[in-house]
This record gives structure tokens, C-alpha cells and sequence, in this order.
């Protein structure tokens, strides 16, 4: 099996290149592009297959980069229908079944920490369930200190920039988890990505 370690920066750089186009930096945030929605699936499916119960994904990024899209591979990636995956903007939170229950927010329309707080988000937080959030800079104090932020950026009409920033000991686990999971995939592939 792979080694689930980052790929050491070298000392004069502040990124290495991975022979994929991923990069991994030195702070161990993970860069990649998704050139279609189908590898924004795939991605997401990377990660829903890698945790492990109380994680929480922060995702960060403006209409139309693909939060909700990755959060759907997330729940395949957990084994729960995919179809099943919409944004919760007018109920704020949805609940999926699968390997895990994913509890999946979405606060867009979230206007303070106050709000969010009678939302009662944490109240679905436990060691068993994971939670992806849209729209989590509106979180604001409420994050969780340990968490894995995905920052995604517009690249073209179908390609996003992804960048995953483990913030905590568990993030960085799962982050490790995902990357290993990225490299054994690539190994069977051939290095072969959706289009």
C-alpha cells in the first residue's frame, strides 16, 4: 500500500510537483485541478471514501464552483445515492444515509454566527457522523478548530482549482488518507483522470 505520508518539499522550494499535476506544499495543503464535473465527483468520492466519522469539510468558494457537486461525490464516496445530494440553502441542513451519516449544511443564507448558533449545525456533530459545509466562512467562531478546508476557484468553464487545507491532527489524517487513496487510484489507472 502506498505511504499515506505528504511528499517532502525541498528546501528551496515552497512546493513540490507530484507527477500528476497535484502539488503538495510544504504547510501540507493539497492543489488540484478538476478539469470536469466528473472529476470533481471523482475528488469527492476520494474523500467520502476516506473518513472515518466526525470530520468536518469545510467548503469555501463563490456560485458555481462546484461545492454541492463535490459534496455529492463525498456521499457516494460514503455509499449514500448521490441523487438523494441538493443543496440545503432554504432548509439549511440535510442528512444522508451511508457507510457513515453525512450531515451536509449549507449557509449561504446565514447572515451571522448568532443565527447559525439557533441552526443548532453542532448538534449534528458527533465522533460517527461527518459533516460537509458550504458556505463555511459564514461559520465564522462556530467552526471547529480541526478541520479540512476546500477552497475551489473558478479555472474555466468546467475546470475548478481545489486546494485542501487540513487545519487539526484528524484533518491532516484524513487528508493523508485521501492522498493515498489519490495514489493508489492513479497506480491502477495509469495516472488517467475523468474527463
Amino acid at each position: 500500500m502506498p505511504s499515506a505520508r505528504l511528499p517532502a518539499a525541498r528546501p528551496d522550494a515552497s512546493r513540490q510537483r507530484s507527477g500528476t499535476g497535484r502539488t503538495a506544499s510544504r504547510d501540507g495543503d493539497w492543489h488540484t485541478v478538476s478539469r470536469s464535473p466528473a472529476d470533481t465527483d471523482r475528488i469527492g468520492r476520494l474523500i467520502g471514501r476516506a473518513l472515518e466519522g466526525g470530520e468536518v469539510v469545510g467548503l469555501y468558494g463563490a456560485l458555481g464552483t462546484g461545492k454541492t457537486a463535490l459534496v455529492r461525490g463525498i456521499a457516494a464516496g460514503l455509499g449514500a445515492p448521490p441523487r438523494a445530494v441538493s443543496s440545503p440553502t432554504f432548509v439549511l441542513v440535510h442528512v444522508y444515509a451511508g457507510r457513515l451519516p453525512l450531515a451536509h449544511a449549507d449557509l449561504f443564507r446565514i447572515q451571522s454566527e448568532t443565527e447559525l448558533r439557533h441552526v443548532g449545525l453542532l448538534d449534528y456533530s458527533d465522533t460517527r457522523t461527518a459533516t460537509a459545509i458550504e458556505w463555511a466562512e459564514r461559520a465564522g467562531a462556530e467552526l471547529p478548530d480541526d478541520r479540512l478546508e476546500i477552497h475551489l476557484d473558478h479555472r474555466g468553464r468546467r475546470s475548478r482549482a481545489m486546494t485542501l487545507k487540513a487545519k487539526g491532527a484528524r484533518s491532516r489524517r484524513l487528508l493523508a488518507r485521501v492522498l493515498s487513496l489519490q495514489a493508489t487510484e492513479e497506480a491502477k489507472t495509469g495516472g488517467k483522470r475523468a474527463r
